[in-house]
């Protein structure tokens, strides 16, 4: 397989193009994009924009926001945004239900794509987005829009992609002459040689399930195969299949044996980066948005140059391909079907994709903030654009991975999400249960979600 720069474009299903001219798609005035909204009321109108870039670590994603909303607030006469900040978990299984059921979603809010986007389409709350990707001429820019496609029409926009691995202390490897793991064994005699050393081999923060879970997600797709999850929901296959039943035991294994800092079910995601970012651990499973954290002004600053990236390595008898990744652009942003019934609104609604949705801010999301595109990027723009060292290990990773598969919660039914993220992972961590326990308690949940929809 062909190396390089390219295969960053392929790997985001980008192929070459430029975005001269795209934010009109004509030399006329557009209704409603940003240019000279058609007659919108003079009457001052208020919006609510939900989101989830609260925290130290999320500055720079939440100033590329604060900078769109003000270019909207201008181009849109009497507007008046109200950016209402929650925790994404709060926001995604808490807030968004709540108001989705009671039917009064926020004007704008960032929104889960696979399940969640389709769920709401189907009940008529999310805005067709479809017309206006059209008006704007950018309906054909985005790498995928499919988690956020329902039946053929389009409710949702990707804000970036992510990859997810092994983010690790560069000075510490060198200390001890290691490169990155090329097998799950050889990964194995590392954690245990940091713990004797004195270190945690890994970050850990359990409180919030979805945390850990990112590394077990990764660990049952290596030992079951990566296209297993997209199977649970079908009923293809079971979570007590035997590779599943593994990839538990493994994570399981490594609490055992004390791998994680102790007390991890009481930790937060912001201690989660603090372990590491202190060099109290030399390993941390994450989001390659986490990159952002290594830059000037950020929490892990004394870092630069310091930190380095590899994907989970291949396992023994481990199904299918050893290099997937996971990745997805599942996270987004979705708008008030009762938008369309609002000029004023609804011109808010064009003008901010199209500020949000350019060339100029997915460059920004890239070296601000560490958040892959989600839209098609020239070739050179991207080689141009990549200019750290980390960022560019990371691609380099995901060069290497032949194929990528999503994370769970974008394959399975809410009520499962629930089950392993509130509950069973947190008793896997806490001794509370055995991996085969876990597997047989999901699967109930699991056929009873699949029977709910047959």
């Amino acid at each position: 397989m062909k190396k390089g720069m390219t295969l960053l474009l392929s790997l985001l299903l980008i192929t070459s193009w430029t975005l001269a001219g795209c934010s009109s798609s004509s030399s006329e005035p557009q209704q409603g994009a940003g240019n000279t909204p058609a007659e919108t009321s003079k009457e001052p109108v208020e919006m609510l924009l939900r989101h989830t870039q609260v925290g130290a670590d999320k500055q720079k994603r939440l100033a590329i926001l604060q900078d769109v909303v003000a270019k909207v607030e201008s181009e849109v006469p009497n507007l008046t945004f109200t950016l209402d900040g929650v925790e994404s978990d709060v926001n995604r299984k808490e807030k968004l239900r709540g108001e989705m059921a009671a039917g009064n979603p926020p004007d704008i809010f960032e929104l889960f794509g696979s399940p969640d986007s389709k769920v709401y389409a189907k009940e008529g709350m999310l805005l067709d987005l479809t017309p206006i990707l059209q008006e704007l001429g950018i309906q054909d820019q985005f790498s995928s829009l499919e988690p956020f496609t329902y039946e053929g029409k389009v409710y949702g926009l990707p804000i970036g992609g992510s990859g997810e691995g092994f983010f690790y202390n560069k000075e510490y490897f060198t200390q001890k002459g290691w490169k990155a793991p090329s097998t799950m064994a050889e990964m194995d005699n590392m954690l245990a040689e940091i713990k004797a050393d004195g270190k945690v081999p890994l970050a850990s923060a359990s409180k919030a399930g979805w945390v850990p879970l990112m590394l077990t997600n990764h660990l049952w797709s290596r030992y079951a195969g990566p296209d297993i999850t997209a199977k649970f929901a079908t009923g293809e296959a079971k979570w007590t299949d035997p590779g599943v039943v593994a990839g538990f035991a493994k994570h399981k294994e490594w609490v055992d044996k004390g791998y994680f800092k102790k007390g991890e079910l009481g930790y937060e995601y912001a201690e989660y980066t603090t372990q590491f970012t202190s060099g109290e651990a030399i390993l941390m499973y994450d989001g390659t948005w986490k990159s952002s954290v290594f830059k000037e002004g950020q929490s892990g600053e004394s870092l630069i140059g310091k930190v380095g990236f590899f994907n989970m390595p291949p396992v023994e008898n481990g199904v299918g391909d050893q290099t997937a990744l996971m990745r997805d652009v599942n996270n987004g942003y979705g708008f008030s079907a009762a938008a369309a019934d609002d000029p004023q609104k609804l011109a808010a609604v064009k003008a901010f994709i199209k500020n949000f949705y350019n060339e100029d801010m997915q460059v920004r999301g890239l070296v601000e903030d560490g958040v892959l595109p989600a839209m098609k990027l020239d070739e050179k723009v991207l080689t141009d654009s990549i200019t750290d060292d980390l960022m560019k290990e990371i691609v380099a990773v995901l060069n290497a991975s032949q194929t990528s598969f999503p994370a769970f919660d974008a394959l399975v039914q809410a009520d499962v999400t629930t089950e392993i993220g509130n509950l069973q992972i947190q008793k896997l961590v806490g001794g509370q249960t055995t991996p085969e326990k876990m597997a047989e308690e999901l699967q109930k949940v699991q056929e009873e979600a699949n029977a709910s929809v047959e």
